[in-house]
């Protein structure tokens, strides 16, 4: 018995026929990928960035020995003279603010018996952490490890979100949403994964894809500019991490000259690939570092194409070129002067010690450095023709696409449609 359909389904059918085919093929290619996309995520991705990851380490670790105290009153304060070296010192009291013994008073003594940091003093209403001992007679003694920081901290973050918002209102929103998964995915993924027992290599490889191509997105947008700094981007960080690799074997650096690795090796309970952790933090690291770049070298081409549309292939490479010089060379120098900072301790140290420049070169710990820096800089120095040219053949050719597919792919940048 066949069914007969109704005149207003049939109708209706055939006018949903006609919007299938008039669907465009790119939207139906993006849609499908899409889907595949979510498939495998579903399958793969759940599992894998989800489950949690067990890795065990030592049972106590930085600041799970300290506990919040307020200081109440000062009793005692002065100078004292430690072995030749005059120094204030305070005997203050504090009050518990957390533990076993919250609520009781409790004397701080600092300065009298060890050499203290310059400049520090002590007011009533401070907060600090302290830790706690216990001699043979059951007397329980305090000790000053830090300030509580926190609320300091807080202000400064709060100017910092009020002023990018003020600056780049949109953008700026999107920025700091960007930032924020930056540290989501550090902290949730790069981190346990690699404690877990994961490649460090691999492990920071998809981490830095994901950083790469969801900061970019939610940061600038759909547009034909993002696309040339996302692809130039992953090109450049292959170049970088070759290099990278290439320069951490000829040097024959191990990853154990950094302090913090070589106690992580020997906290862990799971095998660590220490070189692979190396070359994992140079990436990530030169991610940062790129993004700057990268963006703003993709940016000035687009500038300029919509400023002078007659401008050639290479009359527009040539400009932004110009452009990009000038910021590699001052991002190579902040970046050369970011780690001498970090080591100027170091390195006053070792000249007060009249020590023998040619060795210092060679000790590992200042042969990562200089590795880090050079290769991380080389990478910049790539990044901007690659982007220049990546960015100048899209902003030249993307009209030529058909309209289906410069409908998919977004306008040239923001405010910049055709």
């Amino acid at each position: 018995m066949k069914t007969r359909l109704r005149p207003g389904a049939t109708i209706w059918m055939m006018r949903r026929a006609a919007e299938m085919k008039k669907l465009p093929l790119p939207f139906i290619i993006a849609a499908l990928l899409v889907l595949a996309a979510f498939v495998a995520f579903i399958v793969w991705g759940i599992p894998y960035f989800f489950s949690p990851t067990q890795f065990e380490g030592m049972a106590a670790t930085l600041g799970s020995q300290t506990l919040r105290a307020q200081v109440t009153d000062i009793i005692e304060e002065g100078e004292i003279d430690l072995g030749g070296n005059v120094q204030p010192y305070q005997v203050f009291r504090v009050k518990l603010l957390e533990g076993e013994y919250s609520g009781i008073l409790i004397e701080v003594d600092y300065g009298r018996r060890q050499v203290i940091a310059e400049g520090l003093h002590f007011s009533p209403g401070d907060e600090i952490f302290v830790t706690l001992g216990k001699n043979q007679e059951g007397v329980i003694s305090a000790y000053y490890v830090d300030f509580v920081r926190e609320k300091s901290l807080a202000w400064l973050l709060a100017v910092f979100v009020v002023a990018i918002l003020a600056l780049g209102r949109w953008k700026g929103l999107r920025s700091l949403l960007a930032l924020a998964f930056s540290l989501l995915v550090i902290v949730a993924y790069v981190i346990p994964h690699i404690l877990g027992g994961e490649d460090p290599v691999r492990v920071s490889l998809i981490g830095s894809g994901i950083l790469l191509t969801a900061t970019l997105y939610v940061t600038y947008g759909w547009t034909m500019k993002t696309h040339a700094s996302v692809v130039s981007m992953a090109l450049v960080l292959v170049i970088t991490g070759t290099l990278a690799a290439l320069f951490i074997d000829l040097t024959r650096l191990t990853g154990y000259g950094d302090e913090n690795a070589l106690f992580l090796f020997q906290m862990s309970a799971v095998k660590i690939n220490l070189r692979g952790l190396m070359l994992g933090g140079i990436i990530i690291g030169a991610l940062g570092v790129l993004d700057d770049l990268v963006t703003t070298q993709s940016s000035a081409v687009f500038e300029l194409h919509n400023t002078d549309q007659t401008l050639g292939g290479r009359a527009l490479f040539a400009r932004a070129m110009r452009i990009g010089q000038d910021h590699v060379a001052a991002t190579v120098n902040t970046l050369v002067l970011a780690y001498a900072g970090t080591s100027l301790p170091l390195l006053l140290m070792f000249t007060l010690g009249r020590g023998n420049y040619d060795f210092f070169i060679n000790v590992e710990f200042i042969a990562e450095e200089i590795v880090r820096t050079l290769v991380g800089s080389l990478g910049l120095m790539a990044a901007v023709p690659l982007t220049t040219a990546i960015a100048s053949l899209f902003a030249l050719h993307s009209h030529r696409l058909p309209a289906d597919w410069r409908a998919l792919l977004g306008p040239e940048g923001a405010g910049h449609a055709h």
